[in-house]
């Protein structure tokens, strides 16, 4: 949740793709708004990365740049359409219990 934090502020994030969970996310969350080069692979490419945006205004400039051009389309940032998504999900298992199913899967299509 710090990264979508950080980016509903409009501060790029820097991470590290890793094994655990919060890195998984935070890499997903990245690209979803289209900063994948946010994303490091290394300790050593993510502190050259840090040191990289430190020194170059312009850089770290576009990049706040593209992540507020991005974040109005960005389904991660788009909230009424997730609220509706979720609304459809519940709906969905509402159904299944009063048919007497078993839970099971629940996939939601954008309608």
């Amino acid at each position: 949740t710090t990264t979508s934090d950080a980016l509903w502020a409009g501060v790029p994030v820097i991470t590290i793709v890793g094994g655990h969970f919060a890195s998984r996310v935070s890499a997903s969350i990245l690209n979803a708004v289209g900063l994948p080069g946010l994303v490091t692979g290394s300790v050593d490419a993510y502190a050259a990365l840090a040191g990289e945006l430190s020194h170059d205004p312009d850089k770290l400039r576009r990049l706040r740049d593209r992540l507020a051009e991005n974040r109005p389309s960005a389904p991660l940032f788009d909230t009424p359409r997730f609220v509706k998504n979720l609304e459809r999900a519940y709906q969905r298992m509402w159904e299944t219990f009063v048919e007497g199913s078993a839970p099971r899967r629940i996939e939601v299509a954008e309608g």
